[in-house]
């Protein structure tokens, strides 16, 4: 039972979704018990310089400035009396952040949260019809917005009418963020919410089609860092914090702000990163733990040894398996063993993970403390070790779609989250992923991993990258069909696709060689850096039309 919120626009509580269809949030686990009036921004902020952090660094970006705790909490007090008194922010509404990783995007998300508003962060290369749904979805009246990344947004206000305000920011105008906050005091009366009132609204990435809206009150914003960021990442205040994530995409909110925050640390903001900027910032600023996807780490194990980078103490990746060969291969590169882990928006971050000590190549490893996972079938019975089937999540934190009752229902079964995601847990308790449960390839009666396939195929020479999905065919229902992006593109043709069938074939079973083969410029991706697969089963079809 919620209790009474304290928000003058109850929107986003009204369209939450019956709480009959909620995941059940098991145990009272003492690091998750949280006052009944919490904001969660004060709590990483303003009660981290009440402890002592207000002149240590927090917010770092590539040019060197470095931005203190008091420094981001008196930006953050400042743009938020300006939205509550120029832009008329009332607590419950909903802001739309647009804005590339920046001292200046860190600080609106505080603000907006200390106004209580309600943050929807947006990712920097969505074009206006996907802003315009997104504000529609949430019911957004005022964006704030990097002023080199307008354009689309105007667009969209005019498909989405219920965007009346938009504030800029990197702009000289007089009417722009910087000039209004210069006016402002840089003390703010903190609006404290309940534990249970929204906090912010995460839209999926959309690999399988229109995103979803995922809800997160203020407890979960301090549960992920007291569970998955306290037992695995283990935060120093010495430690530096960066990757390549945006912080609208949750991997990278939590591990670019919110983990070094709740642990007085800092965190350096990239706007974009290739594989070459990402290792010169970790020998420049000499980073010590890095949050990226596997696609960046198998691009930099190559340039490692170029880079001073034993600063580097841990490294983590989610967003998409991460194959056993990338991480062998960049263990040898630079000596650290990457943290693998599955999370999601719906869940907000990690939810299994490798530990320290305790990763096997190729497995996602265990549930993070206060998380429970099983392997069920489709009636949701558990089944046995080393049996495929669907992976259910039941923990601290779980999923609430906004004003979408019917994917609840698909999400949110007998309270257990089913993530999408197909995998197998051996006798040991170690979870090892197979497919999205949309992508599992089932050909003339054989339940065929795509991702297992993927592992055995990148590590053959000739390949920069690939991913497999399940094509329909006449005679088998479905088959194995790799898109393959080669490093030399003038190689492809029908002799390498025979030799990379008889590579596949020479290590795991032959049923399960791809027996289509298709060579591609590029894959398909998200911002987020996730395949579409979606559009790699359209394209085939296409193709055959």
């Amino acid at each position: 039972m919620l209790d009474p919120s304290i928000y003058k626009d109850s929107f986003a509580r009204e369209h939450l979704p019956p709480e009959p269809l909620w995941p059940e949030l098991p145990g009272n686990r003492p690091e998750f018990l949280y006052p009944k009036k919490l904001n969660a921004a004060v709590e990483l902020l303003d009660s981290m310089i009440d402890r002592g952090f207000g002149n240590r660094p927090c917010i770092r970006s590539p040019s060197g400035q470095v931005w203190s705790y008091e420094d981001l909490r008196n930006q953050a007090n400042r743009l938020a009396a300006t939205l509550v008194n120029d832009c008329g922010l009332q607590p419950g509404n909903r802001v739309l952040l647009r804005a590339v990783n920046s001292p200046m995007l860190a600080a609106a998300w505080f603000a907006v949260l200390k106004a209580g508003g309600i943050v929807v962060t947006t990712m920097p290369l969505l074009r206006s019809r996907e802003l315009a749904y997104i504000i529609a979805k949430a019911r957004i009246g005022l964006a704030i917005c990097d002023k080199a990344l307008g354009e689309e947004l105007e667009i969209a206000r005019t498909q989405a009418q219920d965007l009346r305000t938009i504030a800029y920011f990197n702009t000289p105008d007089a009417t722009g963020l910087e000039a209004r906050m210069a006016s402002r005091a840089d003390r703010f009366e903190n609006v404290i919410p309940s534990h249970d009132d929204v906090a912010l609204i995460a839209f999926t990435s959309g690999t399988t089609g229109k995103a979803k809206a995922t809800v997160h009150f203020h407890r979960d914003v301090l549960t992920i860092c007291d569970g998955y960021a306290r037992s695995v990442v283990k935060p120093q205040p010495e430690d530096i914090f960066s990757g390549t994530p945006p912080l609208a995409f949750t991997f990278g909110l939590g591990g670019l702000l919110l983990f070094p925050l709740r642990f007085g640390a800092s965190t350096l903001l990239l706007e974009r990163a290739t594989a070459a900027s990402m290792l010169q910032a970790i020998q420049d600023h000499r980073v010590t733990s890095l949050f990226t996807a596997p696609t960046m780490y198998r691009a930099m194990t190559g340039l490692a040894n170029t880079f001073d980078l034993r600063s580097l103490k841990r490294c983590v990746s989610a967003g998409e398996h991460l194959p056993a060969t990338v991480l062998e291969n960049w263990r040898k590169a630079t000596g650290i063993t990457i943290l693998d882990g599955i999370g999601s928006t719906e869940m907000l971050h990690i939810f299994v993970t490798a530990r320290d000590g305790d990763a096997r190549p190729g497995s996602t490893g265990r549930p993070v403390d206060g998380y429970q996972a099983l392997i069920v079938d489709e009636e949701m019975r558990p089944l046995p070790a080393n049996t495929i089937g669907r992976l259910a999540v039941k923990g601290p934190t779980g999923c609430r779609y906004l004003d979408d009752d019917e994917r609840q229902k698909d999400y949110v079964r007998n309270g257990w989250n089913l993530t999408g995601d197909a995998y197998r847990r051996d006798e040991d308790g170690y979870f090892w992923y197979q497919a999205r449960t949309d992508d599992m390839i089932v050909s003339a009666g054989y339940n065929i991993s795509g991702t297992e396939v993927e592992s055995v195929m990148l590590d053959h020479p000739a390949i920069k990258e690939l991913a497999v999905v399940g094509v329909a065919d006449d005679s088998r229902g479905m088959i194995v069909k790799a898109f393959v992006v080669l490093k030399d593109p003038r190689a492809a043709g029908e002799v390498l696709a025979k030799e990379l069938q008889d590579f596949v074939k020479a290590q795991i079973a032959p049923y399960k060689y791809p027996r289509a083969i298709e060579f591609i410029d590029v894959l398909p991706r998200t911002e987020t850096g996730k395949v579409q697969r979606f559009r790699l089963r359209e394209r085939d079809k296409a193709s055959r039309s």
